[in-house]
């Protein structure tokens, strides 16, 4: 099979099947050529399905199953390449998929291997600026590889078991919180008395388990003393309570570590321009992680009643003209940079309250 972008070769396994020695030896074969430029690192795409997955490596293509047979496969492979030179590195480019990637990326983070999880918003456009209008597995995991060649995109550290459980239980709360509001809206259309007894018996088991969730979370965040620390400073923030704070620990976890600039954007608050020679147009927010920004929504709707400063920044801005709902993203952004500013300096609040309560 040829690619209509690139014209490269990408074999797959289910049309031109090798056997295990040549498939091992390709692989070599496609890391020792890497050498000859010099380079260090091979980058290799994943295309990640279900059910599937699809290996670019030094452009050949495998189809494995998207299991721990699968898994052992693709690392396999990846460790031959790098045995063809020793100290060489392999850099594995992948998308989030909604939970389908989480076992491969314990599987590598494991065994120590490099990887990026990118957006699949990234990849596409990456894939329709090299010109490649048509959409197969092969195709995608190529265009992964190349995507990973052509950016370098940062590695995406291992997260660790603590904080893997704490998403899993801050994901598991939304879901329930989910499920609770679209029954009570059906709830409220119901006349029959049926309906009405099964629908209140499952708002009820709906409260218990998100209580139990609470319960979970509350404990794992006691368990972990960073985890704690963290949860605890962010709470002296009016408008951030116990949940806000595990969803915080959970969505963004490099909270402390960023510039201003990329905690606003990380949380999707970050205002794009939309100009155009003498055209200005209205800049708006887009993208980051949306779990992070509807968590600020809340916290930011009880900062700008109770915390005076930004209080008063909302108040300004609307007194400026500003619509409310662009007032209250901008004391969102003004919350995320000061949770930021705060995990970074531990002195930070403390230097600030008094200017807080003069």
């Amino acid at each position: 099979m040829r690619s209509p972008a690139c014209g490269s070769h990408i074999h797959c396994s289910k049309l031109e099947p090798l056997n295990e020695r040549a498939r091992l030896h390709r692989a070599r074969l496609a890391f020792a050529s890497m050498s000859q430029n010099n380079s260090t690192i091979l980058y290799a795409g994943i295309d990640i399905a279900k059910d599937t997955l699809q290996l670019s490596l030094g452009g050949t293509s495998e189809n494995l199953p998207n299991d721990a047979r699968g898994h052992a496969r693709i690392l396999q492979l990846l460790g031959a390449a790098e045995a063809a030179r020793p100290g060489g590195k392999i850099h594995v480019i992948l998308e989030a998929t909604g939970g389908y990637e989480a076992a491969l990326c314990a599987a590598l983070h494991a065994a120590g291997k490099v990887l990026s999880v990118i957006q699949p918003l990234r990849a596409r456009h990456f894939a329709r600026a090299r010109g490649e209008q048509a959409k197969t597995d092969p195709i995608d995991a190529e265009v992964l590889a190349a995507f990973g060649e052509a950016l370098r995109p940062a590695p995406t550290p291992a997260p660790s078991a603590a904080q893997t459980h704490l998403g899993a239980l801050v994901g598991r709360r939304a879901q329930l919180i989910e499920t609770r509001t679209a029954e009570s809206n059906r709830a409220a259309h119901d006349t029959d008395k049926l309906l009405r007894r099964q629908s209140r018996a499952l708002l009820a088991l709906l409260a218990r388990q998100i209580g139990q969730c609470d319960a979970a979370i509350a404990a794992q965040l006691a368990a972990d003393a960073p985890m704690k620390a963290r949860a605890a400073r962010v709470q002296q923030v009016a408008g951030i309570g116990p949940v806000v704070a595990a969803i915080l620990q959970a969505g963004m976890p490099e909270l402390g570590t960023l510039n201003d600039g990329q905690a606003a954007a990380l949380a999707g608050l970050a205002p794009y321009n939309r100009d155009s020679g003498p055209r200005q147009g209205v800049r708006s927010i887009r993208g980051g992680r949306a779990s992070v920004r509807c968590a600020l929504y809340m916290a930011a709707l009880s900062a700008v009643r109770h915390d005076r400063i930004l209080r008063e920044f909302y108040q300004r801005l609307r007194a400026a003209g500003k619509k409310p709902m662009v007032a209250m993203a901008a004391a969102m952004r003004k919350l995320i940079v000061l949770l930021n500013r705060m995990l970074k300096k531990p002195l930070f609040h403390l230097l600030t309250s008094a200017a807080r309560n003069p």
